[in-house]
């Protein structure tokens, strides 16, 4: 039997408004500014959201655009930005992508998928999320709970989110494209969790099959 996706999607939209958003889309709020919207993303890459939330106003206090980002030193940076994961990476990588955004764009950040996935370091999870949230442009953005929750509901049967991706953008009605993440993150760092999932608490378990669920809460 086929899955009432819109029905999933219309219960789903109601519990997550009463979720803590992703510190992303909080920080798109704050500021509308699509260079801010790229490297809070970059910094929230394997980090907690309120660890995200923290580093990201204080690099931003700093710095808010390329070409003053280009004024700090990496030490700087590091400074500000810690302890995201991978921070001393993550800091030689905000000065590449500042410089690139300088070099080939006048300091603005480009709204298509493949002109961001050239910037250093930038990857399809950043690139997609940078479309939708600083663009509102259509795009779908996967990251593990986005890939986990729509393999276990039974919508898609992938093993990656690179596939999962591909899977959705295949199925996806593309009125869900830019909403897609937004829903399925907090549901999934709060209901749909990886381990045990609070499936007495989900607002879609008479329709979740379930896939790969052995204990749940």
């Amino acid at each position: 039997m086929p899955i009432p996706f819109d029905t999933i999607m219309h219960l789903l939209k109601k519990e997550v408004a009463q979720l803590k958003e992703p510190a992303v889309g909080v920080i798109a709020k704050k500021t509308g500014d699509p260079f801010c919207v790229l490297i809070s993303c970059l910094l929230s890459l394997r980090t907690r959201d309120e660890v995200t939330d923290a580093a990201s106003h204080r690099l931003f206090e700093l710095a808010q655009t390329p070409s003053k980002m280009l004024t700090l030193k990496q030490d700087q940076i590091e400074k500000a930005i810690y302890p995201v994961s991978f921070y001393r990476n993550k800091s030689n990588q905000i000065l590449s992508i500042a410089e690139a955004l300088m070099q080939k764009y006048e300091g603005t950040v480009p709204s298509t998928l493949p002109e961001l996935l050239a910037l250093p370091g930038v990857g399809r999870k950043t690139a997609n999320l940078v479309v939708t949230v600083a663009f509102n442009k259509p795009g779908i953005c996967v990251d593990t709970h986005v890939h986990r929750i729509s393999n276990r509901i039974g919508y898609i049967k992938t093993k990656t989110p690179e596939e999962s991706e591909m899977a959705l953008r295949a199925k996806l009605p593309k009125k869900y494209w830019i909403t897609y993440n937004d829903i399925l993150v907090p549901y999934g760092q709060f209901i749909c969790r990886p381990i045990s999932p609070f499936c007495s608490r989900c607002a879609i378990r008479s329709y979740c099959h379930r896939v790969g669920v052995t204990t749940s809460r």
